[in-house]
């Protein structure tokens, strides 16, 4: 008799082959699979830096948002105000708490392993987040990951409305990809799973060869 504990594990494992056969390019969210972005820097203060700034620009905030520890909802919101200059403001002091943020963030354990493996499968691999482009390519660039990235798709200026879950994002990184979207894998594995599969692959080491791709 298969356990569901069995059961889950061999469904991880059908998804994980998936994941690093063929060569079907690799779709991943920044925070969460590759870091923690607000590790070091709590989302909650963010939020509550917003709402500062909206306060001073004489917005009032629904109920249900002044408690959030989310900045993202909080920007989402501001986008249905139609008040471009408002949004462009809250846009701004997000960015530069990201920036901040991702300094002092929580790599994902395993996830640089996962990524170069999945290079190292031949997948090229898009981010595709909420976050803002220039904080993904910060931590990117400062963990040595970026030549491992194919694509890097931050989240529209000041128009929160084409954030995900709208596919805006998405169909953009399979453009830049020159796939087709049944292509792509997005991977909703945690990658510490993952790396047990790249342990199986690989060797006992989990660590395939980092020398970095030639093509980006």
């Amino acid at each position: 008799m298969v356990s569901a504990a069995s059961a889950r594990i061999d469904c991880r494992d059908a998804t994980l082959s998936r994941l690093l056969a063929g060569r079907g390019p690799l779709l991943l969210d920044f925070d969460g699979p590759v870091c923690a972005i607000f590790a070091g820097h709590p989302a909650l203060s963010v939020a509550d830096d917003l709402r500062a700034l909206l306060h001073a620009q004489g917005v009032t905030l629904p109920e249900e948002l002044l408690g959030t520890a989310d900045p993202l909802e909080l920007l989402r919101w501001v986008g249905t105000l139609r008040q471009p200059e408002v949004t462009r403001a809250v846009e701004d002091a997000l960015c530069a708490a990201e920036l901040h943020a991702v300094r002092s963030s929580a790599p994902t354990p395993y996830a640089r392993e996962v990524i170069v493996a999945a290079r190292k499968a031949g997948k090229p691999i898009a981010i595709v987040s909420n976050n803002s482009a220039g904080a993904v390519m910060e931590y990117l660039t400062a963990k040595r990951l970026a030549p491992y990235i194919t694509s890097v798709i931050g989240r529209a200026y000041a128009d929160p409305a084409r954030m995900k879950p709208n596919p805006e994002p998405i169909l953009h990184a399979v453009f830049d990809l020159g796939a087709e979207p049944s292509d792509c894998v997005p991977s909703a594995v945690p990658v510490a799973v993952a790396f047990a599969h790249v342990r199986r692959r690989f060797g006992s080491s989990g660590s395939p060869s980092e020398s970095a791709p030639t093509h980006r």
